[in-house]
C-alpha cells in the first residue's frame, strides 16, 4: 500500500496518482503535475489517499508545484481560444469534405500543441487536414478518434434519471455492460428504456448486477409453477429487492393473489446462465 494524492484532469472523473512530496495539500487545490504528455494543470480530488501498488503507475513522479496565479491564467487563456479553434477546425474539415464530427478541442499546458477529439463511422485519413491546421495554429496537431462513448463521456448530458450522466460525473472509468445485466434486474428489453445518450446499454446497469445476478438464482422464475402454503399456483411477479413473490392461485374455480416471501415457497431452482456477448464496451 502507499499514499498518494489523487489528481484528475480537464473533462476526466478518472483520478491519477502522484506522489505528495513536500507540499500541503488540500482538496480542490489546483497543482501542476508531470506526465507522459509534459507539464499538466490538474485539480487535486484526494490529497493522501491510500491505494495498492498494482492501481500506481511506476516510476511515480511527484507534484511539481502548487499551480500559481500566472498558471491559472495560462489554463484560463487556453479555454478562451477553444471556440475559434473549434470553429476553425469545423470549416476545415468541411474544405476537405472529412466525414467526421469535431466534440472537443484542448490546448496543452505549455501551449505547445492543440488536441482535436472526433467521431467518426470508419477510418478518416485526415494527413492533409493535419497538415492545413498546422499551418493555420503553427503548433503540433493531434487528431483524436473516439467511440460514442466516449463522446458522451466528454460532452456530458442529463440521463433518463434526470442527473448527469454517469460516464461524465461518477464514473472513472467505461464498464462493459452486457444485456444479460438488464435481464438480471427483469427490466424491459426495448432499447429506448435501457440504452443511455451514447445509444448504448447504460452503464448503471452494471452497478447492482452483482446482488441481481445472485437474486435471480434465488427466486422462481416469471410464469414458473410454486409450491404456496394455500397450494400450487405460477409466479407472476417477483421483486428481488424485498425478496417476494406475487402468486396466482385457483381455489374453487376462481383464481386469487397472494404475496409470499421466497422462503415460504417451494419451486424448482433454475441454473446460473451463461455470460451473453452483447455488450456496451
Amino acid at each position: 500500500m502507499a499514499t498518494v494524492a489523487a489528481v484528475k484532469f480537464r473533462g476526466n472523473a478518472k483520478p491519477y496518482y502522484f506522489g505528495i512530496g513536500k507540499e500541503e495539500l488540500v482538496r480542490g487545490q489546483h497543482v501542476i503535475v508531470e506526465t507522459a504528455h509534459g507539464l499538466e494543470f490538474g485539480t487535486v480530488i484526494d490529497p493522501a489517499v491510500t491505494v495498492e501498488e498494482d492501481k500506481i503507475v511506476r516510476p511515480l513522479k511527484n507534484i511539481v508545484r502548487i499551480a500559481t496565479e500566472k498558471d491559472e491564467e495560462i489554463v484560463a487563456r487556453n479555454e478562451e481560444r477553444r471556440p475559434e479553434a473549434m470553429r476553425l477546425c469545423k470549416e476545415r474539415i468541411a474544405a476537405h469534405g472529412l466525414e467526421m464530427k469535431l466534440i472537443d478541442c484542448e490546448f496543452t499546458f505549455d501551449g505547445g500543441k492543440v488536441i482535436f477529439t472526433f467521431t467518426a463511422e470508419g477510418r478518416v485519413d485526415f494527413r492533409d487536414l493535419v497538415k492545413d491546421l498546422a499551418s493555420l495554429f503553427h503548433l503540433r496537431i493531434e487528431l483524436k478518434q473516439v467511440g460514442s462513448r466516449d463522446e458522451t463521456k466528454i460532452l456530458g448530458g442529463i440521463a433518463p434519471c434526470g442527473r448527469v450522466v454517469c460516464c461524465a460525473s461518477c464514473m472513472p472509468d467505461l464498464r462493459k455492460v452486457s444485456i444479460k445485466m438488464a435481464k438480471n434486474q427483469g427490466l424491459s428489453l426495448n432499447p429506448g428504456k435501457i440504452s443511455g445518450l451514447c445509444g448504448r446499454l447504460m452503464c448503471c446497469l452494471s452497478y447492482e448486477n452483482e446482488y441481481y445476478a445472485d437474486a435471480c438464482k434465488r427466486v422462481p422464475k416469471l410464469g414458473g409453477a410454486v409450491e404456496t402454503p394455500e397450494g400450487r399456483g405460477t409466479v407472476i411477479a417477483v421483486d428481488m429487492l424485498k425478496m417476494t413473490v406475487r402468486a396466482k392461485i385457483e381455489k374453487d374455480g376462481t383464481f386469487v393473489y397472494r404475496d409470499y416471501p421466497v422462503s415460504e415457497l417451494n419451486f424448482k431452482r433454475s441454473e446460473p446462465a451463461a455470460d451473453e456477448e452483447n455488450s456496451a464496451e
